[in-house]
């Protein structure tokens, strides 16, 4: 069968990478579109419920799950197409770039799940366990809870140009090619500040115009759509060079 050829397991990768993705970005999705807003309007004792009652952790366990697996089948075929194209290869064409700024947008995003994210909610469950139980909430649980929910922003925002690129590898053929030397570094470069900023903004303080940004949904959304042009044209600008 065609299925359990080597082209059948690449396709199955990528079906698994699919499956992961839609999983994962769609909890990510739920929780900032869904819980949160429910959150903020809840009566204490329903969120504290939600949060000891197993029900935020059987979702994050979707989530932090569907990231991992996302992340390791994209590398997977990031370095599938290294091997058949080789370095120099899969980097003189559009398809290549675009492919690996979404794959290092995406990075940054798995790594908000995992290294923030995840251990910031553990402390907000094992907090409110505590006061379900008539005990005292952990000191730190608020200012955790705050700073993951400024990742989990930070991962909507970053979703916008990271689907866009990675659909643009295949659809979009109408974009430059990569062009000289120069103008590839300063396409990593572009990349690099780009997820600089974008953590620094959800790692350090509580206020500014990045944080009155990701405090909305609209915010974020619009963020994410200006990021996402300011990215393209820039690569359009450079890769004509």
């Amino acid at each position: 069968m065609a299925l359990f050829s080597y082209d059948g397991w690449l396709f199955l990768l990528r079906w698994f990478h699919f499956l992961a993705g839609i999983t994962w970005i769609g909890m990510l999705y739920y929780f900032n579109f869904v819980q949160v807003p429910f959150f903020a309007s809840a009566e204490a004792p329903v969120r504290m419920g939600m949060l000891a009652g197993g029900l935020v952790n059987r979702a994050l366990w979707w989530f932090r799950w569907g990231a991992m697996i996302t992340f390791l089948t994209g590398w997977l075929m990031i370095v599938h197409m290294l091997h058949d194209l080789g370095l120099k290869g899969f980097f003189n064409g559009s398809y290549g770039w675009l492919i690996f700024f979404g794959g290092l947008l995406g990075s940054l995003m798995w790594f908000n799940v995992w290294f923030v994210i995840w251990p910031a909610q553990q402390i907000l469950m094992a907090s409110a366990a505590q006061v379900v139980k008539g005990g005292q909430a952990i000191a730190e649980a608020a200012a955790r809870g705050q700073r993951a929910g400024f990742a989990s922003r930070t991962n909507v925002l970053l979703s916008i140009p990271m689907l866009f690129f990675m659909g643009a590898a295949r659809h979009l053929g109408t974009m430059s090619q990569p062009g000289t030397r120069g103008a590839k570094i300063g396409a990593l470069i572009l990349l690099i500040l780009v997820l600089a900023v974008a953590e620094f903004n959800a790692m350090v303080g509580t206020t500014g115009a990045g944080k009155k940004m990701l405090s909305t949904l609209k915010g974020t959304f619009w963020g994410g759509f200006v990021l996402t042009a300011i990215i393209y044209v820039a690569l359009e600008i450079l890769f004509r060079r």
